[in-house]
Parts: structure tokens; sequence; C-alpha cells
């Protein structure tokens, strides 16, 4: 059973971004998919809660160069 969360991610500013994004949070077991906008300044992810928490993705937004807003 997979679960989404949306995050608010600023600092993204164009397609490249998002595909380092993308790039970043593929490479995390459990992140299912991926859906991330520079022109919403959002990221959704789909992910198994089993295997991974919203807390480490949240570190590797940031860990990528970005700022996750709640």
């Amino acid at each position: 059973m997979s679960e989404s969360k949306t995050f608010t991610v600023k600092g993204m500013k164009c397609g490249g971004c998002e595909n380092t994004l993308k790039n970043k949070l593929q490479a995390l077991e459990g992140v299912l998919s991926i859906a991330a906008s520079y022109q919403d300044n959002k990221a959704t992810i789909e992910f198994d809660p089993l295997k991974i928490d919203v807390n480490i993705i949240g570190a590797a937004i940031t860990e990528a160069g970005y700022t996750v807003e709640e």
C-alpha cells in the first residue's frame, strides 16, 4: 500500500531543477513516483511507508539544494 504527499519546494527554477530533484528522490528505496513542477513550487511523491517516511524524503529534497515549506 502506498501513500502520497505533496511538498512545497522552493528553489526550483527550470525543468533541469525538476530532473535534479527527481533523480535524487528516485535513488531512495521506497519512493515509487515523483511529479515535480518548478512553476507551482510543488513535488508530489508516492512512496511505500513501510520502506521510507516523509522526513527522509524532506531531508533528501533539502540535500538536493531546495527548501521544503510546510
